[in-house]
């Protein structure tokens, strides 16, 4: 795994205080068995495609996309150092290859653009991270991307209805007001499009018990 230098780290929510439970509090906070599923088959993967998980976590959606399309090549990235270690003793056990890399959301452009990466993945992360972020992250994931390449997101989206704001209090005060707001109001989908992508799509509404998780899939123009 590459080492972040020091003078380049950047906030993020780190996993670091419950990370020996993260895993189930994944699995049991937010329904990941469906929202994985789900992204899983819009990401359509195939035999050869080179597909890049940022904000790749303990590796999950890796082990899963490995083991369901093997000829795939995977990349992880995230900027945490002890998730990443977890990540690559889960990748080890599942038998399922993958190049770890330390890198927040805005590296994308630096880490990827020589690698092949046609399609870029990201669950659970734009609503961890400020909104500065969040732009400069989307903007480099466009430019990482060959023309047709795709972005396919999982996240907190826009929270319709007063029970789905108020379960997603509960996220709020886990991951702070400031970066999990502008999600709640729909951000994604509208800075996905002022950064460049095109056919920006909300594809799917996951409700979970700290509010709905949405599926978003965009497209880098071909011209």
């Amino acid at each position: 795994m590459d080492t972040l230098p020091a003078n380049a780290r950047r906030d993020f929510t780190p996993a670091a205080p419950f990370l020996s439970i993260y895993d189930v509090v994944i699995a049991v906070g937010t329904r990941e068995a469906r929202w994985r599923g789900a992204l899983l088959r819009q990401l359509a993967a195939q035999p050869g495609d080179v597909i890049a998980d940022l904000g790749c976590g303990t590796g999950s959606f890796l082990a899963l996309l490995g083991r369901q399309v093997p000829g795939s090549t995977l990349i992880g990235v995230d900027p945490d150092a002890a998730i990443l270690q977890r990540a690559e003793r889960k990748l080890r056990q599942a038998g399922v290859p993958a190049a770890l890399q330390m890198g927040y959301l805005r590296d994308a452009q630096a880490l990827l653009a020589a690698q092949g990466v046609h399609k870029i993945v990201s669950s659970l992360v734009f609503h961890q991270v400020p909104m500065a972020e969040k732009r400069a992250g989307l903007a480099a994931i466009l430019a990482a991307l060959p023309p047709g390449g795709e972005l396919h997101v999982a996240d907190y989206g826009l929270q319709r209805g007063w029970l789905m704001r108020w379960l997603f209090k509960w996220v709020q005060l886990v991951d702070g007001f400031a970066d999990t707001q502008p999600n709640a109001e729909g951000i994604l989908p509208v800075l996905m499009a002022e950064v460049g992508f095109r056919h920006v799509q909300e594809t799917n509404v996951i409700p979970t018990v700290g509010g709905s998780i949405s599926i978003y899939r965009a497209v880098k123009p071909l011209a």
